[in-house]
């Protein structure tokens, strides 16, 4: 005879509040919705009037705005309350106290027996799935804070650690971008085909020669990999088959770009005399370079691009999609783009080099010690 399985307990959120502010074209209720949809609570109430005594109920001020993080962290945090100065925003607690909790929360009182913890506190200061450091925002919502919420709430979308063109060119403009898409209710996959189209586009220009003409729609694609996915964050909209589909595309057309720019330069008055090798450079560079990245994460749990401070800096200009770009696109301003993927080869040889190197010191390092990410020390 086996013991009958239990039934976890039921997750309820609880809005209290008013709040008539909309962020990223959502009103506050919807956008809760949403987060609390993404953390795994999908039974949202208005009252905690009858609600089950077993439950665990989060209470959550309508007139405040809250990162993802603040969501998760208290899920998993029964009895805490979160704060800001002497003002309690949500709390987390068992279903025969949320009527009461409720109550206290909506006047911005701090419930008896809670755990008084602000964001950091709560939360703390590492973002492991973003790789950076940075405080969970929790803003008060009004018409004058919705430009603050949605810059952080846009920031708080954004890689640590990426390449250059990513973290410093992009975000300006891509903010603008999902701003103009949210607010039209268009969605992140209507985002993602389009940039599909063009980079497509892009192939068959540089295949036919016409680098300059293919370098166009080649930028605005990199340029919308940014604004899908920040467009799918701000917006709680991301899904398991977008996520497939943008990843899919990101993994598998860069090299089939600079393969099809090797069979144009012939077209174009650029005859190429080590075509193979540079079409071996770039494929093996590119399946080794993921296979030691993959392998780093392997061994020891997280990115080797977040090990130490130089790890981060590389990453910025390892041979990755963006950087390729801005040297292909330099020498092609320069009437040379056979130079320029002459150089890319180059530069993918010697990015291998240091990636190599990084797993080595991995091994050697983690027999003295077992690694951790400088982010997270």
């Amino acid at each position: 005879m086996t013991d009958p399985q239990i039934s976890p307990r039921p997750r309820v959120a609880v809005l209290v509040g008013a709040s008539t502010v909309r962020i990223w074209g959502m009103s506050s209720a919807e956008r809760l919705r949403r987060q609390l949809q993404r953390a795994g609570v999908s039974d949202v109430r208005a009252s905690a009037e009858g609600l089950e005594q077993q439950a665990d109920a989060l209470i959550l001020r309508l007139d405040w705005a809250y990162d993802q993080r603040l969501i998760a962290a208290l899920l998993e945090r029964p009895g805490a309350c979160l704060v800001s100065g002497a003002e309690a925003v949500a709390a987390s607690v068992a279903g025969a106290r949320a009527q009461e909790v409720a109550g206290a929360i909506a006047n911005g009182e701090i419930p008896a027996g809670t755990e008084e913890l602000d964001p950091e506190g709560l939360a703390g200061s590492y973002d492991r799935k973003l790789r950076k450091r940075e405080i969970a925002f929790l803003i008060p919502l009004s018409e004058a804070s919705v430009a603050d919420v949605e810059q952080r709430s846009f920031a708080g979308s954004y890689k640590g650690v990426t390449d250059f063109v990513t973290k410093f060119w992009w975000p300006r403009p891509a903010r603008a971008v999902t701003k103009w898409c949210a607010e039209r209710a268009i969605t992140p996959n209507q985002v993602t085909y389009l940039g599909l189209v063009l980079m497509f586009v892009a192939l068959f220009l540089f295949w036919n020669g016409n680098f300059l003409l293919g370098l166009i729609p080649a930028w605005i694609m990199t340029f919308l990999d940014t604004v899908d996915g920040k467009l799918a964050r701000v917006t709680m909209t991301s899904s398991k088959f977008g996520d497939i589909l943008d990843h899919g595309i990101d993994l598998i057309h860069p090299p089939f770009w600079w393969i099809a720019w090797i069979y144009g330069l012939p077209k174009a008055g650029y005859p190429v005399d080590y075509a193979g090798l540079m079409i071996a450079v770039i494929l093996i560079g590119y399946i080794v370079q993921r296979l030691f990245e993959g392998a780093f994460i392997r061994l020891w749990g997280f990115h080797m691009h977040v090990w130490r401070p130089f790890d981060s800096f590389f990453r910025l200009i390892t041979a990755r999609r963006n950087p390729n770009l801005v040297i292909l696109t330099l020498f092609t301003l320069l009437g040379r783009p056979d130079l320029g993927m002459a150089a890319v080869c180059v530069w993918i040889v010697l990015s291998l080099v240091v990636h190599g190197a990084q797993v080595l010191q991995g091994t050697v390092e983690n027999r003295r010690a077992p690694l951790v990410s400088w982010l997270d020390a």
